[in-house]
């Protein structure tokens, strides 16, 4: 989704997104159930939970930095390809909870789309691609997260969902 505005060999030079520490643990990508058999078709022992009819990791252990690699990262880039969770499909931009209603926020540690205009990412979001990530919520709200301070809002939903 995100090619038409971010150059994909950027994304897989950075990998920021695949790699979490405590503080932002909880943003690991909700999985379906067949992306979730991939991955433990290449490691068995990767431990999902459940969530709201989809799978997120078990983030249980941190590396000797203090962080959490996606075990769907390989050397190549995402082992799930274009299969890839939709969190990981619309990263940075995230779909959240903000008053009761569903907005579209970014996240501000991209620095190759957090640094341009905000016309530009919200113009992206207008022609079409804020409509599929309402529309994929509206079937998956399971990857809907609560609003967390710091993520700047870029477009609120029309209605109230809460």
């Amino acid at each position: 989704m995100l090619k038409k505005i971010l150059d994909p060999k950027c994304c897989a030079k950075c990998r920021f997104c695949c790699v979490f520490d405590r503080y932002d643990a909880w943003e690991t990508p909700v999985f379906t159930e067949e992306q979730r058999d991939r991955i433990r078709a290449f490691k068995p022992d990767t431990p999902f939970a459940v969530k709201d009819g989809g799978f997120i990791l078990r983030v249980s252990e941190f590396d000797e930095n203090g962080l959490f690699t996606c075990p769907a990262l390989t050397e190549t880039g995402c082992m799930l390809g274009d299969d890839k969770p939709f969190d990981c499909r619309i990263w940075p931009y995230r779909i959240m909870y903000v008053g009761g209603r569903r907005a579209i926020v970014i996240a501000s540690n991209c620095e190759e789309m957090f640094n341009r205009p905000l016309a530009e990412l919200v113009g992206f979001l207008k022609n079409g691609a804020a409509d599929e990530i309402f529309a994929y919520a509206d079937l998956h709200p399971e990857i809907v997260k609560p609003y967390y301070e710091g993520f700047p809002v870029l477009l609120f939903e029309q209605k109230s969902r809460l």
